[in-house]
């Protein structure tokens, strides 16, 4: 999950929206790491309680809830199993609170971020082998065309912030 998180967010985070929780300071998860007992790594292990492993589970705690479940199911699953399947290295664990640590402190532990806009995601999943396999043709093109048309819509939309901040000082 942590080496396909980045091509994986377009569908965990679909609209143009979710990447304004995806920002620093928030409770959403926005840098590459796990965590046993770390709300800001992106995914987490809690810990198990003596005698209940049955228990055991995994948070993927990035996708914002207005995402296609189904969608953010398949290639969560995807991610995972091809992990498992290819034998994936674990990098360490996030030991600290990753929204505190400067950006050289990040690199320093090899720590990457989400992408920061529907636009770089999109981008991400164009290139994924491993969202290609597990959406279908049909799907991944119909998803990146609908995407790509939703991006561009947005940016050509002139907000209220926009004429508040810039009108008056034009």
């Amino acid at each position: 999950m942590l080496l396909h998180a980045r091509e994986i967010s377009a569908i965990t985070n679909q609209w143009v929206n979710s990447y304004k929780r995806l920002v620093l300071g928030y409770e959403a998860p926005i840098h590459i790491s796990w965590a046993r007992n770390n709300r800001s790594a992106l995914v987490r292990v809690p810990v198990v309680k003596s005698g209940k492993t049955e228990s055991t589970r995994v948070e993927y705690r990035a996708p914002d809830s207005a995402c296609n479940p189904y969608l953010a199911f398949a290639v969560i699953l995807a991610a995972g199993l091809r992990g498992i399947e290819e034998g994936y290295e674990l990098p360490p664990e996030a030991d600290a609170n990753l929204f505190e640590l400067s950006p050289d402190e990040l690199a320093a532990k090899s720590i990457g971020s989400l992408p920061i806009s529907l636009n770089d995601a999109v981008d991400e999943m164009e290139r994924s082998k491993l969202l290609l396999d597990t959406l279908g043709d049909h799907v991944f093109e119909w998803f990146l065309r609908n995407k790509r048309a939703e991006w561009t819509a947005y940016r050509a939309e002139v907000t209220p912030f926009e004429l508040n901040r810039y009108l008056p000082v034009l």
